[in-house]
């Protein structure tokens, strides 16, 4: 569950370290955000010489949570981290490594391009 103020690592190689969420993406007013949600968030660190700098305004999409996902098998997965990928307006990653598994949601939420990109799908 991710909602505004709530910092989360950026598991990609865009020049961001960590993000804090402003504002969670949906119809109508939607509190919380969980795994495929895109979310409008703003760097709060970030590496030096990189494309996206601290204090840039900049579109994500969740791609690990610390609450659980509940699947419809019954099964239920949950992350070490709040973690997202920063996109463009597209959908597309604005980096060109994505760090860490991802979850097997994002498939459905069509974003395949960060899902090919993560070197595990759980």
């Amino acid at each position: 569950m991710i909602q505004p103020q709530t910092y989360l690592n950026v598991a990609d190689n865009s020049g961001a370290r960590k993000l804090m969420c402003i504002r969670v993406l949906g119809a109508g007013n939607c509190r919380y955000g969980f795994v495929g949600d895109r979310i409008i968030a703003v760097v709060k660190d970030a590496q030096p010489n990189m494309a996206i700098k601290k204090s840039d305004v900049v579109e994500a999409v969740i791609v690990r949570t610390r609450h659980n996902i509940k699947r419809d098998s019954g099964m239920s997965i949950r992350f070490d981290d709040n973690a997202a990928v920063i996109i463009n307006k597209d959908g597309n990653p604005k980096g060109t490594r994505v760090f860490g598994p991802v979850a097997r949601e994002l498939r459905d939420k069509n974003f395949t391009k960060i899902v090919s990109l993560a070197p595990e799908v759980l």
